[in-house]
């Protein structure tokens, strides 16, 4: 039977399936939308069950925000072929508008919204059976703020949304979308050492050293300086009672050396502040506010915002990504 253009555009309208796979699909049903929906949808469940086990660590990440809300969505595939196929992104694009429209909160709440009469679970085996790969929501995260900025990354693969507060200055936005590019390249987890449960920070902290001391085996070898063990590994364990005994050893020392008491004080800051650095190695890893800036590393992220403006502050922020960016 013939298969008009009018009802093959409808169904690519509506389903994101290639003009050749609606034209069939159609003549499968007899011309019913409704057969040729469930056509393509029975495709795309046996092509989703026989790539199920597949790795899809290509994609791309987008952002969309709306006022004081915002939502990053990951949506991946097999290949960097499909990946950057423009209805691809559209497609990503629109479930992450949706997510932001309906107030969801997780990935799988998501993948329970209704899109052109079907759910994004179903729709999203639909797009497998049309594309031939596997294609899911790897991850899903929101944010809500006064100010929001935001950063897309190394070809959509990373993205980042970050809620702060201006401080009052009106480059505020520009400042903290360069914030946001140090979170896509450096990979913070969290925000400050506080948000560390204190069993894995004595987990870290004993493995870290374990690190140190095999990597000064080796730079005793070959005759190069030693680094540092520490006693710690985050901020968190740096409690008032053991920044005292710090301070009172640094004084020992001193006076040990024979210097002067007067010049003390000039003396003990420098190495408080070095204690410090060597000690908190956890944090320079993981925290955004102890991490040392990307674009000023003399300082970390946290001496960066109070240096643009007292009164500014990174509030929280979410990071995303597909692959290998992950």
């Amino acid at each position: 039977m013939a298969i008009s253009a009018k009802d093959v555009s409808e169904l690519r309208k509506s389903t994101g399936a290639g003009m050749m796979d609606c034209k069939k699909a159609l003549m499968e049903s007899g011309g019913d939308i409704d057969g040729a929906l469930d056509y393509l949808r029975k495709k795309g469940q046996k092509v989703a069950a026989k790539r199920a086990d597949r790795e899809a660590n290509e994609g791309v990440v987008v952002s969309v925000t709306d006022g004081g809300k915002g939502v990053l969505l990951a949506l991946s595939c097999e290949t960097d072929f499909v990946a950057k196929n423009e209805e691809f992104i559209a497609f990503a694009e629109k479930l992450a508008k949706l997510a932001l429209d309906s107030g969801v909160a997780t990935k799988d709440e998501v993948t329970k919204l209704e899109l052109d009469g079907e759910t994004v679970a179903e729709k999203l085996i639909e797009r497998t059976g049309t594309i031939g790969e596997k294609i899911e929501i790897a991850d899903f995260q929101t944010i809500q703020g006064d100010n929001l900025a935001s950063y897309i990354h190394a070809g959509s693969k990373i993205g980042v949304l970050l809620s702060y507060k201006d401080g009052g200055k009106d480059d505020a936005g520009e400042f903290f979308r360069k914030v946001a590019m140090h979170v896509a390249a450096m990979k913070p987890s969290i925000l400050t050492p506080d948000e560390f449960d204190a069993e894995l920070v004595a987990k870290e902290t004993e493995a870290l050293q374990g690190q140190i001391k095999v990597e000064n085996e080796d730079r005793e070898r070959l005759g190069k300086t030693l680094k540092t063990v520490p006693q710690y590994a985050s901020r968190s364990q740096l409690t008032p009672e053991v920044m005292q005994k710090v301070e009172d050893d640094i004084k020992a020392e001193l006076k040990a050396e024979g210097k002067p008491e007067k010049i003390w004080d000039k003396i003990i800051p420098g190495k408080l502040d070095r204690f410090i650095a060597d000690n908190t190695l956890l944090d320079q890893e993981r925290c955004l506010l102890s991490q040392f800036y990307a674009l000023d590393d003399t300082k970390t992220v946290e001496a960066a915002v109070k240096e643009f403006s007292p009164e500014a502050e990174v509030v929280a922020f979410k990071r995303v990504a597909v692959g290998s960016a992950s």
